[in-house]
Formats: structure tokens, sequence, C-alpha cells
């Protein structure tokens, strides 16, 4: 009556579950549900006592798996595996679950984020919203949002409007940094100014989320569309960093009714303060990649003020560093550095990611096993080299969920830290990450062993004659 978990479905599972001190007391050895997957359970080590525990989960009133019974101080681990799965099967078999899983602590109703709201017509609901919920490549992402959705709370009443209508990139933007924060073991707390409160044993550190959207008047609405390397080259050095600008100085200058920037807020005061950016200026095209693939090296050049310019010489890679004073796209001008300007001390590091995107979220409940049949998930693109005379990243073709495949949230997430900042943001937060600093007046780059620069996923439905995927789109 019980089965084998792997453990990237239990991390979906348990996505909100585990405190952030979970992981500085036990060791987690296996995971276990009942047939249904209505009750689940983990084994693990008590790294205190070096003994043995099970804890036990079901969901509550909002649908999130929670802790309802535990046994510990077990001398051996098989006794701690038959114990856990013996109580699965007898709660499983005999238990009321939706009495069981009553903590106490419910709102009224669960976030959900998939079904549209009562009295929405189609023609509201975004293009991505749309293809997330009827496309059936599109599974896995749903069952990944269906995980997230009850661990969200109501403190802000637009959030399911907005990410089913006109901000649905910047609200999964959002999730994906709640998403990536959960993964690295920290207890979230979702507000409304600044977006987050990430905490855990030691530390704690707040966050606001912005993107970067398309513009609708100015000069930079007159998209530049760069096609060659020449044309790129010049899109990089001025137009993105203009973009990104733009983001960036809007949290930074932005202030409330009262008067407050968002370091000065209500339980951010003191903590190290964050900004979270990602680039969703435009969009995929039918045989085009979106730009988020291609423009982060225009921001960590806007953020420090400088570039660098690279030549082989007698095989070794030769680097020369170039300060940039400003960048200047038809006329319009900004400051370049965006660390150097006013009030930015208070910004203790720019965190980025290109994959806060439906494929990451499709990748990840791959991984968990909720690919739907007749369908595989092709990734490719680069990942960091670490050969020192490197100038490119290492190309990489894969399929999602085959034997030896790999990949966590944060695998994209960059981190720049701030050389001014009033309250640095330890390194240690973001662990084995990328993470960008200055050590002696160098700058100095951390890349993670699973580094990705960037990638994009296809979706491959094998069909039959003429069959066409339930949303329309060819085989």
């Amino acid at each position: 009556m019980t089965k084998k978990l792997s453990r990237a479905r239990f991390d979906l599972f348990a996505i909100g579950t585990r405190l952030s001190p979970t992981e500085l007391v036990a060791d987690e050895l296996s995971y276990w549900s009942d047939l249904d997957e209505n009750v689940i359970g983990v084994v693990f080590r008590d790294r205190v006592d070096d003994d043995y525990g099970w804890a036990l989960m079901v969901r509550d009133r909002l649908g999130r798996f929670r802790s309802v019974h535990l046994d510990v101080s077990i001398n051996i681990e098989r006794r701690a595996e038959v114990g856990l799965r013996l109580k699965i099967a007898e709660v499983s078999r005999i238990a009321d679950l939706a009495e069981l899983g009553i903590q106490g602590d419910e709102t009224n109703t669960p976030v959900d984020l998939l079904t549209p709201i009562p009295g929405t017509r189609p023609d509201q609901l975004h293009a991505y919203f749309l293809e997330l919920i009827e496309r059936s490549g599109r599974a896995p992402a749903r069952a990944v949002l269906r995980e997230i959705g009850p661990w969200l709370t109501a403190a802000d009443p637009h959030f399911v409007r907005e990410f089913q209508r006109h901000q649905f990139d910047q609200r999964l933007w959002e999730l994906y940094l709640w998403a990536a924060f959960r993964e690295g073991g920290y207890d979230v707390a979702h507000g409304e100014a600044p977006d987050f409160r990430v905490s855990a044993p030691g530390v704690a550190f707040v966050v606001e989320a912005t993107t970067v959207a398309p513009s609708k008047d100015g000069v930079l609405s007159q998209h530049p569309d760069p096609k060659t390397p020449e044309e790129v080259a010049a899109f990089l050095a001025d137009y993105m960093p203009i973009k990104y600008g733009n983001s960036l100085t809007n949290k930074l200058n932005r202030r409330s009714a009262a008067g407050k920037a968002y370091w000065e807020e209500v339980g951010a005061a003191g903590l190290p303060f964050v900004i979270a950016v990602a680039d969703f200026h435009k969009p995929a095209s039918e045989g085009e990649l979106g730009s988020m693939t291609y423009t982060q090296s225009a921001i960590w050049a806007y953020l420090y003020g400088f570039t660098t310019d690279w030549e082989m010489i007698d095989g070794k890679l030769v680097i020369t560093r170039r300060d940039l004073a400003s960048h200047t796209f038809k006329g319009k001008t900004i400051e370049s550095g965006f660390f150097s300007l006013r009030d930015a001390e208070n910004v203790s590091a720019v965190v980025f990611s290109n994959a806060g995107t439906l494929a990451k979220f499709d990748r990840i409940g791959v991984l968990a096993g909720y690919a739907p049949p007749k369908h595989r998930y092709i990734r490719a693109g680069f990942r960091y080299d670490p050969d020192p005379n490197a100038f490119m990243g290492t190309r990489f073709v894969e399929e999602v969920g085959t034997e030896g495949y790999s990949e966590g949230w944060a695998d994209e997430l960059q981190v720049f830290h701030n050389p001014r900042a009033l309250r640095p943001l330890p390194k240690e937060c973001f662990g084995p990450l990328n993470q960008h600093f200055f050590e002696d007046g160098q700058m100095v780059t951390y890349c993670g062993a699973n580094a990705v620069l960037s990638s994009f996923t296809m979706i491959m439905q094998v069909t039959d004659g003429d069959e066409k995927d339930d949303g329309g789109a060819p085989p």
C-alpha cells in the first residue's frame, strides 16, 4: 500500500513545507507515499543525535502538504522506513484525511492560479496563460503551479487577476523567485513592498521583483531588432542598458505615499535590499528566440559601469577593461554604473535570471514525473566553460527527464553584489549559485557546477497522421 517517491516529486509536493532550520538538523534519506499520493512521508537522519526518524504529511484545507505525524529516536534506518510505510498504509486506509490535515492556520480559500476568474472573457486572458491552460504539452507546468498556488498568501488581491490577464510575465517571475528561494532552504514571506522577505537562521534580506517590459512610447518603442553581429553588439551596448536602467532606477527612486523607499519600509529597514530583474521586453516568435536568451551581458556592464574587450594572444585569452560613462540610443542617454547612482548604496545586490519562464516550470514538472504521454522535452543552450581561455559557453543538448539529467530552480540565477552596499549581502546567502563581486578592486565571478548561461526548450509531440495538439498547434 506504499510506494517510493523520487526526490524531485517529493520536492514538488513539499515545495512550501520545509522550514528553514530543517536542513541544519536532518539529512533526508528516502521518500514514500500511498498509491494515490494522498499521504507522503520522509525518512531522515537526525544530525545531532545520529539516529533516525520519519515525518508523515497530508494536505491541509488549502491543499498544502503539512506534517501530521512524527516519530524520532529510532536506532536503525530500516526500522524508520518500515515505521513510516506502516503509518502511511494505516492512515490512507482508515483516516479521514480531510479532518487529519486541518492545521488551524489556513485562510478561507486557497490561491487558484489556473482557473479563470469567474466573469472573465476569453479575450481578456493573456496569450501565455491560454497556452498554459490549454496546451497538452504544458501539463508539467500546470502540475507545478497547482502545488505552488496554495502556498501563496492573499497579501496581493490582484495577483491572480494580473497573472491571468495583462501581467503574466511579471507574476510568473515572482513565482519563479519564490520557488528558487524555497529551493535554497529559505522561509519566504510574500508581501507587497518589498515583494519578499527571505529568511533562515542567522540571515534575512528583502527582495523587490521587477521586469523589463516592451516600451509603448518614446524612442525605446522603436526596437532596433538586431540581426547582424554588429547590430547585436550595438543593441547590447546601448539599447539594453537603457532598458535595464529604466526598470532598476524606477525601483531605486520609488517612494511610498508616506515617503519611504523600499529599504525603509516596515520589515525591510536594516536588512539587505535586493532587486530581482528579468528581461521580458521581446518575447520569442516563430523562428526567433526571446531577447532574454542573449541580453544578460548588458546588465552587468550597466550595473558596474564597465565592459571588457578580449583577444587571443599566443593561445591565451587576454581581457581588457573598458570603462563606460553613459549609454545612448536615438538621443536618449543615461549614466552608466547603476551601483554608483545616488541612493544605490542601499541596494545590496541585483539578482538576474533568464529562466523565469514557462519552460522552467515545464522542466521541473517533467523531472517530477508529470510529462504527458507522447511528449518529449529537449533542452539546448550554453553552460559556463571552466577553461580559462574560453570566450563562450559550452553547448549542450539534453532530453529533460532522462537518466542523469538534473536541474534546479536556481541554476541560471546570477547575483551581482554591490561593492558600495551599506548592508552587503553575504555571499553565503546564495551558496553555489553564480555570483559576481569585487576583491581588491577586481571583479570576481564564481560559477556553480550546474551554471547555465541560457537555454531554450523544445516540446516535441509524437502524433499520428494529421492529429493535432489540443491547443490547436500543428504536430
